[in-house]
Order: structure tokens, then C-alpha cells, then sequence
């Protein structure tokens, strides 16, 4: 019988771990989460030292610029990166579970604290004084709602929700028809023009619409309107003083209908040009005239896309406030809700009752929103 000695035994030669095996996988984890955790501490310290740059130290604006897209987008794609590394370094069993949850957490995290953590203090607020230093209950609401002023103010955006979105929906739908009539070229010149407002911020254009609504002091009138009227032989107007009949805020409406209508026209002109061709011949076929086969076979089926635009302009309407704010400062009863908060809070520096505000004005839009959101999910089920 042969024996076999220590001696004799293979030694395995020392060195790393076979590619593949349970110890160098391990080993990979290990330095992955290592290098994912180390990536977003640099990371959360390059942004945060970026935005304090930007915010206390004193740069040109094309630096800030420069600085802040660098550290934002830049900083964006790095957090996405190392946070995948890190996931990268379970199982691959704890990884599929936790990487849905890891990719969410960012915009969670800033919905909760740009978002959701100011809804919940404002509401708060609502309930205590004006420095915050007590409790007052319902007083804040009892004094907004029994307020002369206010009420006046919440007729006021009641007119902007009535007028505003149907007249801009229908000017949408009527030069979204019209543009689709003319050829290829003049229809996207036409569109472009339509669409050009929208490039332009509501404090901009309530600056240029000053321009058409001026009443000069003197002989000569800048104002496009007093122009006109002046040239006709008539006195010159104080337009944003005219709040007979409301036909100051009527002026002002005219400002955000001007800015939304090419918004308008773009999403109705997709939803009139994807009706199906073979409806209308067979409307037209049937004897239908032009006007006919417009309201009785186009309307219907753009239907959910009228009702989203509309919508949406709604929304915008009941937190209007730059427009109003360039043009009159509320004053001439002109003023609306979201106005009347900004002045309660920075001007008279009463927190709680802008608070109490805000509350009202949140309460009236999440029906709305509501509605916006079961008709979107009916849209969706019908497709």
C-alpha cells in the first residue's frame, strides 16, 4: 500500500481568486458600494459648495450661469451614476428590488421638500397668527372670507376661470381650423407667428401690453389704444383706470388669452389633424355642409383634448398673478387671489392670513385637478 505525504500534496499557488468565483464576485461588490457611496458624498459636496458659490460670493452672471447648469446637470448625472454603482453592489436578487426605488428617491426627495413640506407648513400657518407665536384657529379664515375687498377679489378671479380659458380655447380651435386649410408653408409661418407669444415671460408681456393701454400726460400719446382713439378725435382713456363693467380686468385677460392661444392651437391642430379622413368623406357624402361636419364630426372626436386644454389654461387662470401685478398692482379693482397673498405676506407681512389664502386657493384648484386626472385615465382606457 502506497502512502502519500504532506510533501507530495499539490499546493494550490498563492495569488487572487479565480474571474467568476464567489470571492472576486465579493470582492467587486464590495468595491462598487465603496465607490458608489464615496462618488455621492463628493458628489453632494461639489453641488452644495456650488450653490453656495453661486448664492454668496460675487461672480458675473455668465459665470453663475456657467456654474450653476456645470454643478446641476453635471451633478444630476453623477448622483444617477454612483447611485446605480451602489445598487450594483447587492445580489443581484436585492438589486432588482431596490433599483426602481433608488432612482425615484431623488425626485421623491425633492417633491417632499420643495413641494409637499410647504403645503403641509402653509397650512399650518393658516391657523396661527401673524409671526406665528399662536394659535387663532379659524380666525384667519373667518377674516379673509368676511372682507369686503376680498370677496370683491374672488369675483374678480371668478370672471378670469369663465372668460379666460373658453375664449383662448376657442381662438386655439378656430386658428388651429384656419391654419390647417392653408398649404404646407404658410401653415407653419402661420403657427409660428400664433406661437410666438408663448416665448415670451407674462411679466415681459404685461410690460409690452403697457405700452398699447399708456395714457400719456402729454399732447402727444405713446399708447397703442390712445393712439388710435386720439387720432379719431376723441380724448385719450385711462384704460387700466376703467373699471366700469370690469373693463380693466377685461383688458387684462386679453393679455393671458394673447400669451395661451398658440399653446391653444398647437395641441388642437394635432387632435383635428389625426381625425380620420374617412369620417369626414363620409359626412361630406351624406350631405354635410363644411360648418356641419366641423361641429358634428370633428368636435367630438378632439373632445378630450378640448377638455385638457381647457383644463390646463383653468389651472394657470386661478393662480394668475404676474400679469396683474406689472399692469395695475391690483389697484382700480383689478385685483385677484394670488395677488392678494403676495401682498399679505410681503407687503403687510401678515403670515397667517396669506397662508389662509393659499389654503383657499389650493382647495379650489384640487377639484379641478381631480377632474384632470380621471379624465386623463379615461383617455387613456379608451385608446
Amino acid at each position: 500500500m502506497t502512502t502519500t505525504t504532506t510533501a507530495d500534496r499539490a499546493v494550490p499557488a498563492a495569488g487572487p481568486p479565480p474571474e467568476g468565483s464567489p470571492d472576486a464576485t465579493a470582492g467587486a461588490s464590495v468595491v462598487r458600494m465603496v465607490a458608489g457611496l464615496v462618488g455621492l458624498a463628493v458628489t453632494g459636496y461639489v453641488m452644495v459648495t456650488a450653490f453656495q458659490a453661486v448664492v454668496l460670493f460675487e461672480m458675473p452672471k455668465l459665470a453663475q450661469v456657467v456654474v450653476a447648469v456645470a454643478a446641476g446637470v453635471g451633478g444630476a448625472m453623477a448622483l444617477f451614476y454612483f447611485l446605480n454603482l451602489l445598487v450594483e453592489g447587492f445580489s443581484r436578487r436585492w438589486e432588482e428590488r431596490f433599483k426602481p426605488y433608488v432612482f425615484v428617491l431623488p425626485a421623491v426627495a425633492f417633491l417632499g421638500l420643495f413641494l409637499i413640506y410647504p403645503t403641509v407648513g402653509t397650512f399650518v400657518y393658516s391657523f396661527q397668527n401673524d409671526d406665528r407665536t399662536a394659535w387663532v384657529g379659524f380666525e384667519n379664515y373667518t377674516d379673509v372670507l368676511g372682507d369686503t375687498d376680498f370677496r370683491e377679489t374672488i369675483v374678480n378671479n371668478v370672471l378670469w376661470i369663465v372668460i379666460v380659458p373658453a375664449v383662448t380655447v376657442a381662438l386655439g380651435l378656430l386658428v388651429a381650423t384656419l391654419a390647417d386649410k392653408l398649404s404646407a408653408r404658410w401653415e407653419k409661418i402661420a403657427k409660428s407667428v400664433i406661437f410666438l407669444p408663448m416665448a415670451i415671460s407674462f411679466v415681459g408681456a404685461a410690460t409690452i401690453w403697457r405700452f398699447v393701454y399708456d395714457q400719456s400726460t402729454g399732447d402727444q400719446q405713446i399708447g397703442l389704444l390712445n393712439g388710435i382713439v386720439g387720432a379719431l378725435g376723441f380724448d385719450p382713456v385711462s384704460w387700466l383706470q376703467f373699471d366700469s363693467f370690469n373693463v380693466n380686468d377685461m383688458l387684462l385677460m386679453v393679455i393671458l388669452v394673447w400669451l395661451q392661444t398658440g399653446f391653444s392651437m398647437v395641441l388642437l391642430s394635432a387632435a383635428i389633424k389625426s381625425v380620420p379622413e374617412e369620417t369626414l368623406e363620409a359626412a361630406r357624402i351624406d350631405g354635410a355642409s363644411e360648418l356641419k361636419t366641423f361641429f358634428f364630426v370633428v368636435v367630438p372626436q378632439i373632445r378630450g383634448t378640448l377638455i385638457t386644454v381647457f383644463i390646463t389654461v383653468l389651472i394657470l387662470v386661478m393662480k394668475v398673478f404676474d400679469v396683474v401685478y406689472v399692469m395695475t398692482n391690483g389697484e382700480y379693482g383689478t385685483n385677484v387671489i394670488g395677488l392678494e397673498f403676495f401682498k399679505q405676506i410681503f407687503q403687510f407681512r401678515n403670515n397667517g392670513l396669506a397662508s389662509a389664502i393659499v389654503v383657499l386657493l389650493m382647495l379650489a384648484v384640487i377639484p379641478v385637478l381631480i377632474y384632470q386626472v380621471r379624465h386623463f385615465k379615461q383617455e387613456e382606457a379608451t385608446r
